[in-house]
């Protein structure tokens, strides 16, 4: 979901070829007699991301009922309790107050520090509904010569199996704005809306990353002195933060916490600070998409009869 409007309108444009091969990445699955291609999450697991406390609780919410939920440290998102929702407001405020002060004091928390009850949200990311659009988006993204890994990534977190328009109103598998889809040469307007249509939100939002997502983030780390591939997977995060909360915002976060060691830790640290309107949202839109990377695989793994490189395989 891109936020940022941009009044550039291209009347023509090609994609840029391919700088190199995902076919690597891919894997083919093989579940209830169907072949699917999906993007490994490999690197996850290569680059010990999948050990951040970040991810691990993010996971959890998304396996977890709405009638849950888990108390969480929000600078780093530790779990230090597990409840029932139905529990949790059946206490006074004054009984939640003391019970957060418990938490910054048996943790050596500043008193100011930011204790969250979080609900599950099982209700809303709905993997198995949205699997079988998984292939289609990865085949729809190569056509372009678009890496297939954002498509997985955006359509496992934006709107999983359904088709619903958020509050700001994006809409579709991909959840573009109305004017950001206009811009990619999408119809939207008060008799038809493109956005619903799977195939041309695949292309809008391809073309979204190809035009502006991407280069915009070459551009920002280029300034900020951080060297980077475009298959890092690192660098494919920092893309997703600039497809949700716009160049500017992602600049501004960047720019605030200045040079670091390497591109894990620039990733790391945009969880824990906010600039412009890079606020709480944003923060979260990365570590939600290694955890519903990390679902995906745990998913792949217990359900399917057959997993292979697709390289493997061809």
């Amino acid at each position: 979901m891109y936020k940022v409007l941009f009044a550039l309108m291209l009347t023509s444009y090609s994609f840029s070829q391919p700088m190199f091969s995902w076919d690597d990445e891919k894997i083919e699955v093989s579940k209830n007699n169907e072949l699917s291609v999906v993007m490994s999450a490999d690197d996850i697991f290569d680059e010990n991301w999948c050990t951040l406390p970040q991810p691990l609780f993010w996971k959890e919410i998304m396996s977890l009922s709405p009638d849950s939920c888990l108390v969480n440290i929000a600078e780093n998102r530790e779990v230090v309790a597990r409840m029932s929702l139905k529990d949790w407001h059946a206490q006074s405020e004054a009984q939640k107050d003391v019970f957060r002060d418990s938490i910054r004091s048996c943790y050596n928390l500043d008193s100011g520090a930011r204790i969250y009850v979080t609900t599950g949200k099982n209700d809303f990311y709905r993997f198995q509904d949205v699997y079988p659009s998984l292939s289609r988006g990865v085949e729809a993204f190569e056509k372009y010569h678009v890496d297939p890994w954002y498509a997985q990534a955006i359509l496992l977190i934006e709107s999983p199996g359904q088709l619903k328009k958020s509050t700001v109103g994006a809409y579709g598998a991909f959840q573009l704005m109305p004017a950001v889809a206009r811009a990619q040469g999408l119809k939207v307007n008060r008799y038809v809306d493109e956005r619903k249509d799977f195939d041309k939100s695949a292309m809008g939002a391809a073309r979204l990353l190809d035009r502006i997502c991407i280069p915009e983030a070459k551009s920002i780390l280029d300034d900020a002195g951080y060297d980077y591939c475009e298959d890092e997977l690192w660098f494919r995060l920092f893309v997703l933060h600039v497809y949700h909360a716009g160049a500017y915002n992602v600049r501004a976060v960047v720019n605030k916490i200045g040079k670091v060691r390497n591109g894990q830790e620039l990733i790391r640290n945009m969880w824990q600070n906010s600039a412009a309107s890079f606020g709480n949202n944003s923060q979260n839109y990365t570590q939600l998409a290694l955890a519903a990377q990390l679902v995906l695989h745990d998913m792949i793994y217990a359900e399917s009869t057959a997993v292979y490189p697709c390289s493997a395989s061809l």
